[in-house]
């Protein structure tokens, strides 16, 4: 439980946007559901392609036993995270991309965060690099950072073997807990300037941040925040809203 005698500071979008540029940051890295954008674009977007017939019966009933698995404790962040991707197994890759793009475009760019898009153009406009790194399937990671100037080559996402041109169930990677830290590590990034997320999975990347920024903070990591003395900042459009599950 958080202890009520320790004051979180919560900035407002002003006061965040003012620490982060005071930074002036080369380097800065996000995470994306619940931190760009609100909700969980991860599993509504499993649940849209499925709703789409993108996937087959059978791959989808074996999906919906995992999920409920997830959410009864007994499959971890990593493996649903890893499965939600390793489900289009089978499936061209560009289908994929384009049943990505019409997802952003119908489901998530309304729920983007004003406040961050509005930092984020700041920062292209210091000639800051920009990194995103989510637990949800790249393909539409890619899609949703592309509205923020990130490009694909810069995004570490939950990611699967693709083969001439056919999607594969080979995990390439699936970036959750201390697996984000590490997939920035593997890029070079080991003391990133900045770095943005709203989860306790993301505790890990704030962690090696030279400043981190908590935004929209899950009750979990608002503790984390509080332990450490960190303060965190909401968007207008996430009040009350609070993101805790896969695919963050």
């Amino acid at each position: 439980m958080i202890q009520t005698q320790i004051e979180i500071p919560r900035w407002t979008a002003a006061e965040m946007e003012q620490l982060v540029l005071d930074q002036k940051p080369q380097v800065a890295v996000f995470d994306c559901d619940g931190t760009l954008w609100g909700g969980d674009a991860g599993y509504s977007f499993m649940v849209w392609s499925i709703e789409q017939g993108l996937v087959s019966r059978s791959a989808s009933d074996w999906m919906d036993t995992r999920h409920r698995a997830y959410m009864a404790g007994k499959v971890s962040e990593r493996d649903i995270c890893g499965q939600m991707a390793q489900v289009y197994a089978g499936l061209r890759e560009q289908e994929l991309r384009s049943a990505a793009a019409e997802f952003i475009s119908k489901h998530v760019q309304m729920h983007m965060f004003a406040e961050m898009r509005q930092l984020i153009d700041k920062l292209n406009a210091q000639g800051a690099t920009l990194w995103a790194v989510s637990s949800t399937n790249k393909w539409v990671i890619a899609e949703g950072v592309r509205q923020f100037g990130i490009p694909e080559e810069r995004v570490l996402a939950a990611e699967v073997r693709v083969e001439s041109g056919l999607i594969t169930a080979d995990i390439v990677d699936v970036p959750t807990d201390e697996g984000k830290a590490e997939s920035l590590r593997r890029v070079g990034l080991d003391r990133p300037d900045v770095v943005f997320g709203n989860s306790i999975h993301d505790l890990a990347m704030l962690e090696i941040a030279r400043k981190p920024f908590p935004i929209n903070p899950s009750p979990a990591l608002l503790e984390a925040c509080a332990q450490r003395g960190w303060g965190y900042f909401r968007p207008q459009a996430a009040e009350g809203v609070h993101a805790g599950v896969a695919g963050e």
